[in-house]
């Protein structure tokens, strides 16, 4: 596979990696808080656009991941009843609220090695960005790109803009990721007002297709503040900066994303030489079209990175519509659905997931702690190395994206394994969870699963914690 830009990346984060466990190392031994040291992106979620983003932001080696790839399943278990006992205890803490959900399994054989709850189905919140991402590369393999493109229309003078699910396609005010490298729409108008030019025009009337997705731009489940709040845009194959008016805000989004998306691309046009009529509306490229130029998103595998570790909602909800149309399903909320189940099916981690949307936001979404990690252990697997983005995009606990904001893996009993825990989190109201994996003292590789949907305030501490006593056992 293709794969040079992520051992690039991989190159380049080495030395900062090793500090990392140098410091997580001092961390356990010498009470020293890393709060101060690992701000990361946005204290809530959803976290902010790529555009928005750290320039480098995906870490895709550590700890975990080192023993995901050499170590999985070297190690002796570790003490049940010594675990069990451990985590009995942090569950009765009252900022879990009355309905928590917590699994420990041992990745290598499956096994159960601590459950409260294991088939309760919880709000998982944006937990349930693994599920979509794991589909997603089982599915469409994690070498696929998206691509947005640009076809002759009905005439010689007519284009059109056809939009591929791209959320991520930076449009004329972007300041672009150094990774994932993103696709431009000023790149996109160059090369179209290049090959216009060379067949000899130089006006054109522009029209936008966005009928690769179909159905509500708006999910089951989702609350009418979450568009103008900014946690997410309506839904469309269309869009630049994830529907973001300003690029590096996460609000306002914009009403409709591919006519504005439409009209930059037509002033860019304008500004390459091409002239474009003041209608700009939709249409439906002709079958069989010319192609008059294209950009390409960045591989899967670093979508899926980038979604898991700044927990995008954009980026989940087109990947999961992607997953229904390989699928053969419609391109709609509830045929991504459909699909991400069916393909979860085929790996054997269907049982106990129940979705509406592919980014968590749902408050109709159940997973059962048991389900969230027998997905995260299916993703680990030897036998499914095309999974391993799962790994490498969690966020590492008290360093990077939403659980390296500050507020992460700080307090007195979790701050110790800092660096050791590989974690994707989940936060809507009255709901935290944390689900994710890491390695015991002997090497042994665990994933784990704690949602809690019924939370009075906050229970991040607390899931802090008791992913610590799972990495420290």
């Amino acid at each position: 596979m293709a794969r040079h830009e992520r051992w690039v990346m991989l190159t380049t984060l080495a030395m900062l990696q090793v500090l990392t466990i140098v410091i997580g190392l001092y961390a356990m031994t010498n009470d020293f808080s890393l709060g101060a040291l690992t701000r990361g992106s946005s204290p809530t979620e959803p976290t902010p656009s790529p555009q928005g983003s750290p320039p480098v932001s995906v870490v895709t080696a550590g700890p975990v991941l080192a023993q995901l790839q050499v170590r999985a399943g070297d190690g002796p278990l570790t003490t049940k009843r010594t675990l069990t006992q451990q985590l009995t205890r942090a569950l009765g803490d009252e900022a879990l609220g009355a309905r928590v959900g917590a699994v420990v399994l041992d990745a290598a054989t499956g096994e159960q090695v601590f459950a409260a709850n294991p088939d309760v189905g919880i709000t998982p919140a944006s937990t349930t960005k693994l599920v979509t991402c794991t589909a997603a590369l089982a599915a469409l393999g994690p070498d696929t790109r998206l691509s947005t493109r640009v076809t002759q229309g009905q005439s010689a003078n007519s284009i059109v803009l056809v939009g591929g699910g791209d959320p991520t396609l930076a449009g004329p005010s972007a300041k672009s990721l150094s990774y994932p490298k993103q696709a431009s729409l000023a790149t996109l108008a160059s090369r179209t007002a290049a090959a216009l030019k060379a067949k000899g025009v130089t006006k054109v009337t522009l029209s936008y297709d966005t009928s690769l997705f179909t159905g509500s731009t708006l999910a089951p489940g989702w609350k009418p503040g979450y568009v103008p709040d900014g946690e997410v845009a309506p839904v469309y194959a269309l869009a630049i900066d994830e529907g973001r008016r300003d690029p590096a805000a996460r609000q306002p989004r914009v009403s409709n994303p591919p006519q504005y998306a439409a009209a930059a691309f037509a002033r860019l046009l304008t500004k390459y030489g091409v002239g474009v009529a003041k209608s700009v509306r939709p249409g439906k490229a002709p079958a069989g079209a010319a192609e008059l130029g294209r950009v390409d998103s960045a591989p899967l595998y670093a979508l899926v990175e980038h979604t898991l570790t700044f927990s995008d909602n954009d980026l989940a909800e087109a990947l999961a519509r992607h997953i229904a149309i390989k699928e053969g399903q419609p391109a709609s909320f509830e045929g991504a659905t459909k699909a991400v189940v069916g393909v979860l099916q085929r790996l054997g981690a269907a049982k106990g997931v129940q979705v509406f949307d592919g980014s968590g936001l749902s408050a109709r979404n159940r997973i059962s702690a048991d389900a969230m990690a027998r997905v995260i252990a299916v993703a680990s697997a030897a036998s499914h190395p095309d999974l391993h983005p799962i790994a490498s995009g969690m966020p590492i606990a008290g360093f990077s994206g939403t659980l390296g904001n500050g507020r992460r893996f700080t307090g007195g009993d979790s701050k110790g394994q800092v660096g050791l825990v590989r974690a994707k989190t989940g936060t809507l109201n009255n709901v935290n969870t944390l689900a994710g994996m890491a390695t015991t003292k002997e090497g042994r590789l665990v994933t784990f699963a704690f949602l809690a949907d019924r939370v009075p305030s906050t229970a991040e501490p607390v899931l802090d914690r008791l992913a610590a006593i799972v990495a420290r056992s």
